[in-house]
């Protein structure tokens, strides 16, 4: 029986990819980058001690720290992108750690700028940033003085930052292991056809209508990782110790409070979150019962919990056709939004298909200078139109930034980055429910609209009390080993999915295959991004005209702000005040009243 196989990268026609050579023509160009930076670094020692002399002295710092990074960015750019094309690519691989290792020598480099501007007397600096050399770095400066307390001396600051890549290694080690060197079985639908199991392919197989292939591609995918279990929980369980070792060396009481504090978030935003998800957990409770019911089965099984309540109409979206609804469903956003992803998609911004040794899942990446990229594993389902509608909103806000701000604060807060990509699923979504022809066409969409909650919602918000009860036993003390891990997880599940639904020892192995909890506190920015984004489309959909402009124009001048100023307060500008839980009742009572429609059916 034919197998089919993961094509190589050679395979796929060039119209499929991302088009590097926009970064760099050919390797030997990128090659001679990293030797400029690596030849700039001594300039740097010439400002050691001198950021206090004058105002004059501090710009001229900042001005020969934007340049080194610029070009260090776009050196680390280009070599990440071409290792997550084929992590097997031992040539890739060499690439990203030379570049790794020099941006570890360009931070420790640079370590002293904190410390250094806090040791200038506080009514000098005032002085300095009256000077209208430094207006355009006032913001940066304040952003210093407000983290006083958590920074430490130069010399402290240079170990620390000599120790990143060491402390980065735990996410590499734990992409190298799921990406390139674990190999997942070939598993069986009911008719007996053989199929190979990848990170990529795993969810299509879960939204099945062949619960014998749903089944297979489950056990086959945890049994696999059941057999790293050691390995994997030895690497998070380090992970989350350089985590609270960070938070301890800077002063913070958590990791917790440490991550938030970048932001400028308070802790009450998280936990707020955590509660206020945890008081609809009955009304996501009814949606899992109402799943039971339409799928006509005695026991819902975690591998049910994917496969589509009712039919889906169209059966595929090409790649082609992809693109078409997605930029149909973002007019509402203006022509120039929908002009300029059209020109980018054309123009090579997308690497669209799976293939032997890409990385799992999708993302975007660019640096100031370069276009903004994004990495799909193309799969012809109705979910993978709306992942290339999300990470196109990543890319978007990434360009709009970078086009209306000076490199310093080019770069969004991570607490923001994920409101454009769900306004871009809100604008799909409500694109695809007008135009649904029959009841159901309309039934099949409200139930991947729930969808939505339960994976962005409802299942980010139980990894965020996974990733914090993980920090607090380590700060307490206690080792994360594979089976203590199991333990809370498996609780979490129990709680969020409630008694309808099985919760088996497998589903307990989920947290080895979350690359999310290697960036710690990530991930509950997917909920409150989820809940804000919907507030912030609803308005942009607004049925009066000239409402829904006025609002379309806060939402542009909110992705051109990039990081200018702090996210609450860009998202309170953009009319979401994510200090109340309003935004949050506001998404979850839509989900009720979601579940309701098709309760009444």
């Amino acid at each position: 029986m034919t197998i089919k196989q993961l094509p190589a990268r050679e395979e796929i026609e060039d119209r499929y990819k991302w088009n590097l050579a926009k970064i760099y023509a050919n390797q030997e160009l990128w090659q001679a980058d990293p030797e400029e930076v690596r030849a700039m670094l001594p300039e740097g020692e010439k400002f050691r001690g001198r950021l206090g002399d004058s105002a004059e002295s501090l710009r001229e710092f900042l001005i020969w720290e934007e340049e080194l990074f610029q070009r260090l960015e776009k050196v680390y750019l280009y070599a990440s992108l071409r290792q997550h094309e084929n992590n097997a690519d031992q040539q890739a691989q060499a690439m990203r750690g030379a570049a790794e290792s020099l941006a570890v020598a360009a931070s420790t480099l640079v370590s002293f700028f904190s410390p250094e501007v806090l040791s200038i007397p506080e009514e000098r600096l005032n002085e300095f940033l009256q000077d209208p050399k430094l207006e355009l770095y006032q913001k940066l400066i304040e952003d210093i003085t407000r983290m006083r307390s958590h920074t430490l001396s130069p010399e402290q600051e240079r170990l620390l930052a000599g120790a990143s890549e060491m402390a980065g290694s735990f996410d590499t080690i734990f992409s190298m292991l799921t990406d390139a060197d674990i190999e997942f079985p070939k598993i069986r639908d009911r008719r007996g056809k053989a199929e190979q199991l990848s990170s990529g392919n795993y969810v299509r197989f879960l939204q099945s209508s062949d619960r014998v292939l749903r089944r297979s591609a489950y056990e086959g995918m945890f049994d696999t990782f059941g057999r790293y279990a050691n390995t994997i929980a030895a690497t998070l369980d380090a992970s989350v110790k350089k985590d609270n070792f960070y938070a301890r060396a800077r002063n913070y009481e958590s990791a917790l409070a440490a991550s938030l504090d970048g932001d400028n978030i308070p802790e009450e935003v998280y936990h707020q979150l955590i509660a206020t998800v945890r008081g609809f957990l009955p009304r996501f409770h009814d949606y899992l019962e109402l799943r039971r019911r339409k799928l006509g089965l005695t026991e819902l099984h975690m591998y049910d919990l994917y496969v589509p309540l009712y039919p889906e109409l169209k059966t595929g979206f090409s790649w082609d056709e992809a693109q078409s609804i997605v930029l149909e469903a973002l007019h509402p956003l203006g022509g120039d939004y929908v002009a300029e992803l059209t020109a980018g998609i054309a123009g090579g911004w997308v690497d669209v298909y799976e293939s032997r040794g890409k990385s799992s899942g999708a993302f975007s990446s660019g640096v100031y200078g370069t276009d903004p990229y994004i990495m799909l594993n193309y799969q012809d389902n109705l979910s993978n139109v709306f992942t290339l509608a999300h990470e196109a909103g990543h890319s978007m806000h990434s360009f709009y930034s970078r086009r209306s701000q000076p490199y310093v604060y080019s770069d969004y807060r991570i607490f923001v980055a994920e409101v454009a990509s769900t306004v871009n699923e809100n604008l799909l979504m409500d694109h695809l429910l007008r135009h649904a022809a029959t009841r159901e066409e309309l039934n099949y969409l409200t139930n991947h609209y729930l969808e939505e909650f339960r994976g962005t919602v409802f299942r980010q918000t139980m990894f965020a009390e996974f990733e914090l009860k993980a920090h607090q036993l380590a700060q307490a003390g206690e080792s994360l080993t594979s089976q203590r891990m199991n333990e809370i997880y498996e609780e979490l599940n129990r709680d969020y999915f409630g008694p309808g639904v099985l919760v088996d020892d497998r589903i307990a192995k989920e947290w080895m295959r979350i690359p999310h909890f290697y960036r710690a506190y990530y991930v509950y920015k997917y909920a409150t991004g989820f809940c804000a984004a919907s507030a912030l489309a609803q308005g942009i959909l607004d049925a009066d005209p000239a409402v829904a402009a006025a609002n379309r124009e806060r939402y542009l001048r909110f992705l051109a702000a990039g990081g200018s100023r702090d996210p609450l307060e860009l998202l309170a500008d953009a009319g979401v005040d994510m200090t109340t839980r309003e935004p949050l009742v506001k998404a979850l009572d839509l989900f009720s009243e979601l579940v309701d429609s098709l309760l009444r059916q």
